[in-house]
C-alpha cells in the first residue's frame, strides 16, 4: 500500500472534526504520491523542481500512473504545479481504484466524501495497515492528514523529517491547501455580494 492509499483510508475511516474536502484531499494525495516517489528514488528534488531519476516502475498502479505523468524534459515541473495538475480529481480516482480492488463497498452505513452515494471501507489488510500507521503516529501520514483537517492524538514531540525533500513537499502541500481555502472564501464572499445586489431595493 502507498501513503496516498493509506491517507485516503484514514480520511474515510475516522470521524474528523470537519468533513474532508475533496479538493484538499486531492492535493494531499498528490503530495503523498510524490513523497512515495521520492522514497523509491524515482524522483529527486532540485529546489522545488521534480527531477525524474530511475525508470523502475513502482509496485502500485496509482504510483505507476504518477510516475508516468512526470515531466521528463527541462524545465522540470515545480512541486506546486505538480500538485495542482496531478491532484485534479485525484480523490475520485482513488475512490474508484479502491472500489476496484475491493477495499471499498457500496453500503448504507458508510459516508461518502463525494456526494450522496455511500461507500464504506471493508475490513481488509489494507485498512488494518493504514490504521496501524495512523495509530503509530507515522510522521508523514500524520502531517498529510493534519493538512486536510484530520488530527491525530496530541503528541508531546514535534514530528521530525530527516529528508529535506519530504519537508519541502509537505510545506508546499500545506500552502496549496491554504490557497484553495482562500479561493473558496473569496468565491463565497463574491457569491454573497452578488446575492445582496439582487436583494437590494
Amino acid at each position: 500500500m502507498s501513503t496516498a492509499k493509506d491517507l485516503f483510508i484514514i480520511a474515510m475511516d475516522p470521524q474528523p472534526d470537519r468533513p474532508v474536502g475533496q479538493g484538499d484531499l486531492s492535493l494531499a494525495l498528490a503530495g503523498a504520491e510524490l513523497i512515495d516517489l521520492l522514497g523509491a528514488q524515482i524522483v529527486t528534488l532540485d529546489g522545488d523542481s521534480i527531477v525524474p531519476g530511475g525508470q523502475s516502475a513502482p509496485d502500485d498502479r496509482q504510483l505507476e500512473e504518477a510516475s508516468q505523468a512526470l515531466t521528463r524534459q527541462v524545465p522540470y515541473e515545480r512541486v506546486e504545479d505538480w500538485l495542482w495538475r496531478r491532484g485534479r480529481d485525484l480523490a475520485s480516482a482513488y475512490q474508484s481504484a479502491l472500489e476496484a480492488e475491493g477495499q471499498l463497498a457500496r453500503g448504507r452505513s458508510g459516508r461518502s466524501l463525494f456526494g450522496a452515494e455511500r461507500v464504506e471501507l471493508v475490513d481488509s489488510p489494507a485498512r488494518r495497515q493504514a490504521l496501524h500507521r495512523w495509530e503509530a503516529d507515522e510522521p508523514v501520514l500524520a502531517a498529510l492528514a493534519a493538512v486536510v483537517g484530520i488530527e491525530s492524538a496530541p503528541s508531546e514531540e514535534e514530528p521530525e523529517f530527516d529528508d529535506e525533500a519530504v519537508t519541502t513537499v509537505l510545506a508546499i502541500v500545506n500552502d496549496a491547501v491554504m490557497e484553495l481555502e482562500a479561493v473558496r472564501q473569496r468565491r463565497s464572499i463574491e457569491k454573497a455580494a452578488f446575492a445582496n445586489v439582487w436583494r437590494a431595493p
